[in-house]
């Protein structure tokens, strides 16, 4: 299907009537499809993926859509899944039989990270709108791959960090509060992340077994090279193989350093330069240290009341190198006229108690995080998505700046693995001068056949 070949549910705008909001920054969101059905109509929705997390955030869509057709490699899973809606939802083990079908209008992808990029640009290619679980990518390129997909299509496709819109606003006002000016103008933010599961328990070597019955141990595998089955590669623990996951930098790191880069102003830029150690177990790092200075000298949105340049640095500290506060997952924000500290617990320090304390501070607080969010009512993540469906909309974790903090975690995985400093282009996206680099599979790996990326 032709990208401007939208099924029956849409109809094509004309230029005039089809740009939508722009983002803070160059990204203009041009939405080319919109809905022809009246705003209160219910969208069909299908999952793709049901492990724990699809589960969950599969439930959050059918609370606000029909639920028609479920997919997944593992038929049991897939099953329970639609019992959970009396079995009125169809079932199927490939994800393509979803694309043709003309009652389903927004996929959720919540399978392992590896299957991501394919099945989005797919997606997006048939008509499709996406909500998909972080991290988005694999590799750099893939984050590429998708962003030119979504420009040619139109495509809602809103990634699964929830840090930007729920857990009571904490992290959506400690970004207006740092890009506010009011912790100074040379900030860093501290990210830290918790440990990985205890070595013993993924370090393998793991003998072979045979998958059940119910799995399809290779579709399951798909564009990833293939391997033995093993119990320890499915389920939460496919995270600790570099051919599904980049490990905790990626997984938890992503949440993190998506919300440090977003309060900072690089939130379409990236790192210069990244560095850091790490331990293998083997596999991937489960103990490192990493740090990022930042590029240049970042200016803020002209949407934006206050303009500020910031000389930045970020730095990743994870694992059990962090002492046991540290390993809560937070985000210290500092500058040299204040500190915050965030999480999903809460968010502290003397500059958000002093703006709690006083009225006009609590309410201009408000506007800022009204700011932030594009002008959007403001709702949980899954309702942001639905409501950009509709109204054909950039989503508040968009593609684009989702594949910069990307760029942080890979670059970061690259330079630990490398054992060396790394240089980083922001605007090529790409290393600089160093071919080893840039000949990284983190990169761009080769995909098994037949289930290669095709945008």
């Amino acid at each position: 299907m032709r990208p401007q070949e939208y099924h029956r549910r849409r109809f094509l705008k004309t230029a005039a009537g089809a740009v939508a909001t722009a983002t803070a920054g160059p990204y203009v969101w041009t939405g080319s499809a919109a809905r022809a059905e009246a705003p209160n109509e219910r969208l069909g929705v299908a999952a793709v993926g049901v492990g724990p997390r699809g589960v969950a955030i599969s439930r959050q869509a059918g609370n606000l859509g029909d639920m028609v057709a479920v997919c997944d490699v593992d038929s049991d899973a897939a099953g329970r899944f639609a019992q959970h809606y009396d079995g009125k939802p169809d079932t199927c083990a490939d994800y393509r039989k979803l694309l043709d079908r003309k009652d389903v209008d927004v996929l959720i992808v919540g399978t392992p990270d590896h299957w991501h990029t394919k099945i989005c640009i797919d997606a997006m290619k048939a008509g499709k709108d996406v909500y998909c679980e972080k991290p988005l990518t694999l590799t750099i390129d893939e984050g590429k791959l998708i962003e030119k997909v979504v420009r040619e299509t139109g495509a809602v496709l809103q990634v699964g960090t929830q840090q930007r819109t729920d857990y009571n606003r904490w992290f959506l006002e400690a970004v207006a509060i740092a890009r506010s000016g009011r912790l100074g103008k040379k900030l860093n933010a501290l990210v830290s992340i918790g440990a990985a599961p205890v070595r013993g328990e993924r370090q393998g070597p793991f003998p072979p077994a045979d998958p059940p019955a119910s799995l399809d141990w290779d579709f399951w595998q798909g564009p990833a090279p293939e391997r033995p089955f093993t119990p320890n590669r499915v389920g939460w623990n496919f995270r600790w193989f570099w051919e599904y996951s980049g490990g905790q930098v990626t997984d938890w790191g992503i949440h993190h350093s998506d919300i440090a880069l977003w309060a900072l102003g690089a939130e379409e830029s990236g790192p210069e330069e990244i560095e850091g150690e790490g331990q293998f177990p083997p596999g991937v790092p489960d103990d490192f240290d990493l740090n990022a200075v930042l590029e240049g000298r970042q200016e803020l949105p002209a949407i934006y009341t206050v303009f500020m340049h910031f000389d930045c640095k970020l730095r990743f500290a994870g694992g059990h190198t962090i002492n046991l506060v540290s390993r809560q997952n937070e985000i210290i924000l500092e500058g040299d006229q204040g500190r915050i500290r965030v999480n999903r617990g809460g968010l502290t320090g003397r500059p958000i108690e002093e703006i709690r304390a006083n009225a006009a501070d609590h309410d201009w607080l408000n506007e800022e995080v009204t700011r932030l969010y594009r002008g959007m009512r403001l709702t949980n993540h899954m309702g942001n998505f639905f409501d950009c469906v509709k109204d054909r909309k950039l989503p508040i974790a968009d593609v684009f700046t989702h594949n910069r903090a990307m760029e942080i975690a890979h670059t970061a995985n690259i330079a630990m693995l490398l054992r060396r400093k790394l240089r980083w282009d922001p605007q090529r996206r790409e290393f600089k001068d160093d071919a080893q680099a840039n000949a990284h599979a983190i990169v761009s790996r080769e995909q098994r056949k037949p289930w290669t990326i095709e945008a």
